[in-house]
């Protein structure tokens, strides 16, 4: 009996002082912490814009470097007409081809996700393939060797791991894999002088190379204002801002100009 008084009294005594204001009971353990917002939708197919234009030089270019090959008899074969680089790939009408156009600002935080298919770049004829190439952070870049001569693939980065692949074997193939946004990571080969090549690497989607006719078209963007920039390896950059609609098609071209500034419309 005098057991059971005391512990009565103490429960009593407990309860008395939690609701006088003494220790707080312990938070709840586990609970679930508020999670951060979501990144925005990507872009809406139904609403997506397109930007469009053209790349030209205006002026006399200049000449593109002749390439001797005669240090390396398999180049000299594969080769039979004299080669230059690709610096300044002009048309008749000027037209400007290997430049890199992106979007470099105005995505916002919109993520995307990055493909899964390779972007190849191919050793052929002693020569780099494409010259000028875009690829987003994540996607395989894979380096092929299609000639029966040593090869390798020197990437000198500021953002990313530098890399130096080496390929003496025809038909190598070897997977390479970016991990930060970079424009643009020069390529070359130590083993023949001549060989160069440009990468662009983007968190997003939204670039193009322009080709021998100078055009570039830039696909599903969301209706928004961008600042467009177009790289080119010897003539520099320049950008111009473009605002797109929903389901517009704007038109945007660059001019490069000898021996002046660039100028965009």
């Amino acid at each position: 009996m005098h057991s059971r008084t005391l512990l009565g009294l103490n429960l009593m005594l407990a309860l008395t002082v939690a609701a006088c204001g003494g220790s707080p009971a312990p938070e709840p353990q586990g609970q679930a912490q508020p999670s951060a917002a979501p990144a925005a939708a990507a872009v809406d197919p139904a609403t997506a814009a397109t930007i469009k234009g053209k790349v030209t030089f205006d002026g006399t270019a200049p000449t593109n470097a002749p390439i001797k090959m005669n240090a390396d008899p398999f180049c000299m074969t594969a080769n039979k007409t004299p080669q230059t680089q690709e610096t300044y790939m002009v048309g008749k009408a000027g037209e400007l081809g290997n430049v890199f156009v992106y979007v470099s600002d105005g995505l916002g935080d919109r993520t995307f996700q990055a493909p899964t298919d390779a972007v190849v770049i191919d050793q052929k004829n002693c020569r780099y393939h494409p010259h000028v190439l875009g690829l987003m952070v994540g996607q395989p870049l894979q380096i092929l060797n299609s000639d029966g001569t040593l090869h390798n693939i020197h990437a000198i980065p500021m953002k990313n791991q530098e890399f130096n692949t080496g390929q003496p074997i025809q038909g190598m193939k070897t997977d390479h894999v970016f991990t930060a946004a970079e424009t643009m990571v020069p390529f070359k080969c130590d083993v023949h002088g001549w060989m160069n090549a440009y990468a662009g690497v983007l968190p997003h989607p939204y670039f193009a190379v322009t080709g021998e006719d100078g055009t570039f078209t830039i696909k599903n963007l969301p209706p928004g204002t961008y600042k467009l920039t177009a790289w080119h390896e010897k003539a520099g950059t320049m950008t111009a801002d473009v605002t797109v609609a929903a389901k517009e098609e704007k038109e945007n071209n660059f001019t490069f100009k000898a021996g002046a500034a660039a100028t965009g419309n």
